[in-house]
């Protein structure tokens, strides 16, 4: 065959290595995402080997060609985008020597060429239909006619399919079929037009993807979003994703709404009280001859609320709020307007007068009677919307003269009504013997208190007095409690027998929960001026002793001028040993008694 021929293998091997760098990227998953069998993201490139036969019909010098040729086909797409591509393809095709018309032992009849033009492809599921139209060279040649070179027209389309079964590069060409028109110029006398039939089939291997284009995104937004009738709205669309390279071209919808860049305005004057939607869309395309040609759309849409008409709100205080017959107070009143509209303030009083305008008053209670007085404030706008509130006042009559105070009398007994606390023996009195238990210090301190109250009670009637009877810690709880109860019950009863009313004494008994504790004791020891510092060093030395004797009492309060008596204990008494039980702990440390 002629230098200008080439055969099956060395087309499939040139495709091969022409794109060979291009595979590679496409293979590359990091950066370029593989075909898919569905062809949700349709290739960048094809490249397609395959196998073909051509059935050419055509006359040179009254002969005929007739003959099916056998060969192989290979071509290489590169597209723009999802549809449209450009397409370079070669193809070989032999004579096979028992087809020849004028010899059958001649195999060197063939058609050869290369053509190159647009491809359309429309990709779905897992068809993707193809058309192309090519035009290129056409190189025919047989053992009767020089080898000649010639142009070709190619058209016709196919089909390619694709499944998950195969790789994500690669799909099966059922077939493409083409018609094919060549004149071929051999010498003179000796021209041939050919048509041809060629169907082929093989596989085609994708390489790289085409990114769908990014879809703009619009968002709108309304300030305010609440607004009287006649206030103003600024909606704003704020577009993301679009192509800075292209234009953009805004649209809006809705009632009052006027704009037509990113920002519209809405006069909201005519407008019924309630939501209100606008809309806006955004196109962005490219320029043409007969204006904006879009591309890509996207739309949105927001909100704002037209509000009813509010009447006025006042709110109004005194100062001061309360006064004496004849003085005045000064009355405020706050009123705000959502509409902002001008307000006229008024007032109004039960009795007394008030003068004023505006946001401030003065009233004057002169001829009002004392009591509550209740200041009216009212405002109205031009609208005729009115509000109104009450401020509070009262008038306060003077205050009548003071009571007389204590008699001298009385000063001087309630500040000789010293109050002592009474002390008590370890466990008395007992209960078989309640009458007992008050040694003679504790009862003499009871007479001089029932001789000063019987005196006290003839100035203050309603005096009382209250007496708390205590425990020290031993014992169980029930038995401290009853044992205080007679203390109580005791001292009161001896009060009683001499002169004092059972009802003008009460009684409380609380066992010991109420206790004093033992660093109280230390503070009262260290502080009584009563004792010698002998008394207090050998109480000191006896503490344990003088801490339970002296819970064992029975507290005094006056009601009139809640007086409490003195907690100090007997030092100097005769009967002091008595109370602080030191010969009774003796005898029933021998007889196994118990301490209470």
């Amino acid at each position: 065959m002629s230098k200008f021929r080439f055969n099956l293998c060395g087309v499939v091997a040139f495709v091969c290595v022409l794109f060979a760098p291009h595979a590679s990227r496409g293979q590359d998953s990091s950066k370029t995402p593989a075909h898919s069998a569905t062809n949700e993201s349709p290739s960048r490139w094809d490249i397609f080997a395959g196998y073909s036969y051509l059935a050419p019909h055509g006359t040179v010098n009254g002969y005929a060609y007739n003959a099916i040729n056998y060969g192989g086909i290979a071509s290489v797409t590169r597209y723009f985008n999802n549809y449209v591509g450009f397409q370079g393809e070669g193809d070989v095709h032999l004579l096979t020597p028992e087809d020849g018309h004028i010899s059958k032992t001649q195999p060197n009849n063939d058609f050869s060429g290369g053509s190159g033009g647009l491809i359309f492809r429309f990709p779905t599921e897992e068809i993707t239909p193809f058309v192309h139209g090519l035009v290129g060279g056409e190189h025919v040649g047989s053992y009767y006619q020089p080898e000649r070179w010639g142009v070709v027209l190619t058209a016709g389309g196919g089909m390619d399919y694709s499944t998950p079964l195969f790789s994500h590069h690669l799909a099966l060409r059922l077939f493409q079929a083409d018609y094919q028109y060549t004149h071929e110029n051999f010498g003179p006398g000796a021209r041939g037009n050919f048509k041809n039939a060629r169907l082929s089939a093989g596989l085609v291997w994708h390489i790289g993807t085409i990114a769908p284009p990014v879809a703009p995104t619009l968002a709108c937004s309304a300030n305010p979003s609440s607004v009287f009738p006649g206030e103003p709205v600024t909606i704003t669309a704020t577009a993301n994703g679009l192509n800075p390279k292209e234009h953009a071209l805004y649209s809006w919808s809705g009632d009052g709404v006027s704009g037509s860049d990113s920002t519209a305005k809405v006069d909201t004057s005519n407008l019924a009280p309630g939501p209100h939607t606008v809309k806006c869309g955004v196109k962005e395309g490219k320029p043409g001859k007969e204006g904006l040609k879009p591309w890509q759309v996207a739309d949105s849409s927001t909100t704002f609320t037209v509000k009813e008409f509010e009447p006025p709100t006042i709110s109004c205080s005194a100062s001061p709020s309360t006064i004496k017959p004849g003085d005045s107070a000064t009355i405020t009143a706050t009123a705000v307007s959502p509409q902002n509209r001008p307000l006229t303030y008024t007032y109004a009083a039960q009795s007394g007068s008030v003068n004023g305008s505006g946001g401030s008053a003065t009233y004057n209670s002169a001829g009002a009677q004392p009591g509550t007085v209740q200041v009216n404030c009212s405002v109205v706008d031009d609208k005729g919307h009115s509000a109104s509130s009450t401020a509070p006042l009262e008038i306060v009559a003077p205050p009548p003269p003071p009571p007389p105070g204590p008699t001298p009398e009385q000063v001087q007994l309630e500040q000789r009504l010293a109050l002592h606390s009474v002390f008590f023996p370890t466990a008395q009195p007992t209960a078989k013997h309640p009458e007992g238990g008050l040694v003679e210090s504790q009862q003499a301190t009871l007479l001089a208190l029932a001789t000063d109250f019987k005196r006290y009670l003839e100035i203050k009637p309603d005096a009382r007095l209250t007496l708390t009877g205590h425990a020290d810690v031993r014992g169980s709880a029930e038995f401290n409690q009853a044992l205080s109860e007679r203390r109580v019950a005791r001292t009161k009863s001896f009060l009683v027998e001499h002169g004092i009313p059972d009802a003008s004494i009460q009684t409380q008994a609380v066992g010991k929960e109420q206790q004093m504790s033992a660093d109280q004791v230390k503070e009262m020891l260290q502080q009584d001026q009563q004792i010698t510092e002998a008394q207090r060093k050998k109480a000191l030395r006896e503490f344990r002793i003088i801490v339970l004797a002296q819970n064992r009492r029975v507290d005094v309060s006056l009601s009139t001028t809640g007086q409490q008596s003195v907690k100090q204990f007997p030092f100097s008494a005769a009967d002091s040993m008595t109370l602080l039980d030191q010969k009774k702990s003796a005898a029933r440390k021998k007889t196994g008694g118990t301490k209470k």
